[in-house]
């Protein structure tokens, strides 16, 4: 007998990835180019150049140096320049010794999870959120996940509804600005709301509350919108970053665990994410690539093309009549369907080859997530479609 939970798992994939999958087998009947397939988060802007050069200087150099073990949380010069340049951009006093490398961010949240999560814990996850949260937290850290519901009229914090899920359980909240699936980013206003509300019930509940902040599109935002820096606004932040979408990097999976010297009991804290990487498996993040990264610190991919694709799609969108928040990070678009049924709309929609995600899947139901990494023209001749779709509910 298998462990029927993992089963399960790996015979239900996510919507995501049945839609990429679908996509690939229509791919081969009626064409890849006429497949509209807006469902996963592939950065299609190349890496910047720096990243090839880095890659080639690095193999020219001792293969065994390049191609071995590390130290289990990274090595320490690629420590060292990373919370340099978290330093210089952000005006903090990191060491090498406050970051932990790991796989990408799904290995950063789920060590995170993983070491803060006690039996009988609860984690609040705030809506819209990435899926694989709920399975990181429940199947791998052993928490539960609480889901707050989200405020659909610009994607900030609903915190009425978050104090209300609060109680002595809530370990950890996460939040994730540039957000995935709404392209919303947290204004100041809202972080420092929120790290009041957390600082209160700390006090109230007499034990710490993490923030985990989850930073995988930190530099994707647009219209010069700043993204604050979370550990800059409430002591007990975690951060989880990952370069597959700064430097178009997913396949690669590299990046890191934050874990602030003025976080509650840090130093337990560091030690219990060395240590879920070791219960998880983790031996150390890839060695190329971390010394990669390290050269190619606050590089990112040609972010016009992303604006481009945004602007062209919300503005085409709009004008016929679906609702959407404008993102102002990210590379998603989060419109309301045209029916309630997302998931019954998001079908209809296979019907032109458009494939776009459900918002159920992200906890906000009557929406659906386009990814718009994708090239500008496969956007141009999408658009019509869209078209068609609505004119069935006009």
């Amino acid at each position: 007998m298998v462990n029927q939970s993992m089963a399960a798992l790996g015979n239900n994939r996510s919507t995501i990835r049945e839609l990429f999958e679908y996509g690939n087998q229509r791919a081969a009947v009626v064409g890849r180019e006429n497949v509209f397939d807006f469902s996963i988060g592939n950065p299609s802007v190349p890496a910047p150049d720096a990243v090839r050069q880095a890659i080639l200087e690095e193999a020219a150099g001792d293969p065994v140096v390049l191609h071995g073990y590390t130290s289990a949380q990274g090595a320490a010069d690629v420590r060292t320049a990373l919370a340099d340049d978290l330093n210089r951009r952000f005006g903090t006093a990191y060491t090498g010794d406050s970051l932990y490398l790991t796989v990408g961010a799904a290995a950063a949240l789920s060590c995170a999870f993983k070491a803060v999560a006690c039996p009988g814990d609860e984690i609040a996850v705030l809506a819209p959120y990435f899926p694989e949260y709920l399975m990181f937290i429940e199947s791998g850290a052993g928490a539960k996940a609480v889901v707050v519901p989200p405020s659909v009229q610009d994607f900030q914090i609903n915190f009425d509804a978050l104090e209300e899920r609060m109680n002595e359980h809530t370990k950890a909240v996460v939040i994730n600005s540039p957000n995935n699936p709404s392209g919303a980013v947290y204004s100041e206003q809202t972080i420092r709301r929120l790290s009041e509300l957390l600082q209160e019930k700390e006090k109230q509940y007499g034990h710490p509350i993490y923030l985990i902040s989850d930073e995988p599109y930190r530099e994707l935002v647009y219209d010069g919108v700043q993204v604050p820096f979370a550990p800059n606004f409430y002591d007990d932040t975690i951060v989880c970053y990952s370069y597959s979408k700064s430097l178009s990097l997913p396949g690669e999976r590299i990046g890191y665990v934050l874990v602030p010297p003025q976080a509650a009991d840090s130093a337990d804290l560091y030690a219990a994410v060395c240590g879920a990487g070791r219960a998880l498996g983790y031996v150390c993040a890839p060695s190329l690539f971390q010394r990669v990264v390290a050269r190619c610190t606050g590089l990112t991919g040609d972010l016009a093309v992303y604006q481009t694709n945004r602007d062209l799609l919300y503005n085409g969108l709009t004008a016929m009549g679906y609702r959407c928040v404008k993102p102002a990070g990210a590379f998603y678009l989060f419109p309301q369907t045209l029916e309630p049924d997302d998931r019954a709309f998001c079908e209809r929609a296979k019907k032109y080859d458009l494939l776009v995600v459900p918002g159920a899947d992200f906890g906000a139901p009557g929406h659906m997530r386009i990814s718009y990494c994708v090239k500008t023209e496969t956007i141009r001749r999408a658009l019509p479609l869209f078209e068609k779709l609505a004119e069935e509910y006009r």
